[in-house]
């Protein structure tokens, strides 16, 4: 197949195409509300494009980790011993005992990774909680089929979708069905986060499209929720579903254990996807519980390989002894601070890039002052890895410019066993997040020659 990058750049660099491709693009997304705070949410020409057999890989491998993740679940919630590897704090492990009514305890995740080729796929983070970008990138993949530079490419390639949204809606409908049991009532869902915060613009992307399916939503602050006679209400709206998109720990901090939102959780008055028992695979400590030659033996021969290919070498950060990348035995603490440029330290519980040192960037007595602060509460020390490269394009000052920027590849997944839909991201910084420099969304294809 003809490089397909090469080709959409060509077309870009032809006469009035960038330019009206980028006056349309900024149209598009300011009639849509496409933006993360005041910026627009894409910031560049071109999409990513997968070939079938690359998509089919990260879902084979996706697939291949998926069980893994599930056993140190299932072990991590019948055996406390075994669940301290997540350090869990005693609020959370409190929470984890609300029983949620359904059997999935994240029916819409995703998974962080970089693909930078079928030999070096690497899963750093797995968001079990509130995995965000799916209206984004849904939304993003009807503006680019309107760019008419991207009309003019399908010339010579077939481009498919991968849509996300109807992977979240549908692992919301499913588990609120087992929740309820044998009656019929009708979903009435809140979209359940802080007003203020900066991607309101995608809860409204998910209010008009559970509209659109006929499904009863309101955007919902759980400031304004009320527990009473039973009922979680807004503003006299009787709430029965939660598409929770606010962060547990943020929910507990500001407004404590005893809120409407929790309390009705815990009495079964309301369902809520994802559940507070989503909380032990986000903590980034699951990827240490994989990781960890200490626990092999749970694992079967294609989850250990799939796992020594795909996970990278992750540990608790703490004193004591352990075994490094290369198998040698080291004391973590002494070793992780003599070995800064071949490793990032990680909140164990944090979102948005927040907190995270990539030991690479800094010099030794900011990676000293790091590790000694990060003893302080849970982290996480995870080898370095390979990020991918792309070129991509974008109008500045009225010039098209082609960029290398670094992305990585989401792959979403419903009901914790099969990948729905794709999120890409891309940025000039090493830290690839929508909240960094030059950070962007972009949607992702399928893509084949004519």
């Amino acid at each position: 197949m003809p490089d397909p990058i090469a080709a959409y750049h060509d077309l870009l660099a032809r006469g009035a195409l960038a330019a009206d491709s980028h006056a349309e693009l900024e149209r598009a997304q300011q009639r849509r509300g496409l933006t993360f705070g005041p910026r627009p949410v894409c910031t560049v020409l071109r999409p990513r494009f997968l070939t079938v057999g690359q998509y089919k890989f990260l879902r084979d491998t996706v697939n291949a980790l998926l069980p893994a993740f599930r056993k140190v679940y299932t072990r991590g919630l019948a055996d406390p011993a075994f669940r301290k590897q997540f350090r869990l704090l005693p609020w959370e492990e409190e929470l984890l005992a609300v029983e949620p009514g359904f059997d999935e305890p994240s029916p819409t995740s995703r998974f962080d990774s970089f693909f930078v080729s079928q030999d070096e796929l690497l899963f750093t983070e797995f968001n079990t909680e509130t995995p965000a970008g799916a209206g984004y990138t849904d939304a993003l993949t009807e503006v680019f089929y309107g760019l008419p530079v991207f009309q003019e490419f399908q010339r010579d390639f077939h481009v498919f979708p991968l849509p996300a949204k109807p992977g979240v809606l549908h692992a919301l409908l499913g588990s609120f069905k087992q929740w309820q049991g044998h009656t019929s009532e009708p979903p009435r869902v809140a979209i359940l986060d802080w007003r203020e915060v900066p991607t309101f613009s995608e809860f409204v992307l998910f209010y008009d499209h559970f509209k659109a399916m006929g499904i009863d939503a309101r955007i919902i602050d759980p400031r304004d929720c009320e527990y009473r006679d039973g009922k979680l209400v807004a503003g006299g709206f009787h709430i029965n579903l939660i598409y929770k998109r606010v962060l547990i720990t943020e929910l507990i901090d500001r407004c404590g254990l005893d809120h409407g939102v929790v309390q009705a959780v815990r009495d079964r008055a309301v369902c809520m996807v994802n559940s507070f028992r989503s909380k032990m695979l986000f903590k980034k400590a699951s990827l240490a519980v994989l990781s960890d030659e200490a626990n092999a033996a749970m694992f079967s021969q294609d989850e250990l390989e799939a796992i020594r290919k795909h996970i990278p070498w992750t540990r608790v950060l703490e004193q004591g002894m352990t075994v490094a990348p290369n198998g040698t035995p080291i004391e973590l603490l002494l070793w992780t601070l003599a070995n800064k440029d071949n490793l990032v330290l990680k909140p164990n519980d944090d979102y948005g890039g927040h907190g995270i040192v990539l030991g690479w960037l800094v010099d030794d007595e900011a990676w000293g002052k790091a590790v000694a602060d990060a003893l302080d509460t849970p982290h996480v020390v995870q080898w370095k890895v390979r990020l991918a490269k792309e070129p991509f394009p974008s109008i500045e000052n009225g010039a098209l410019h082609v960029l290398e920027r670094l992305l990585d590849t989401n792959p979403y997944v419903a009901f914790g066993s099969f990948t729905h839909g794709c999120l890409t991201r891309i940025s000039t910084e090493p830290l690839v997040n929508v909240t960094a420099g030059g950070g962007s969304t972009v949607p992702t294809f399928l893509i084949e020659e004519r």
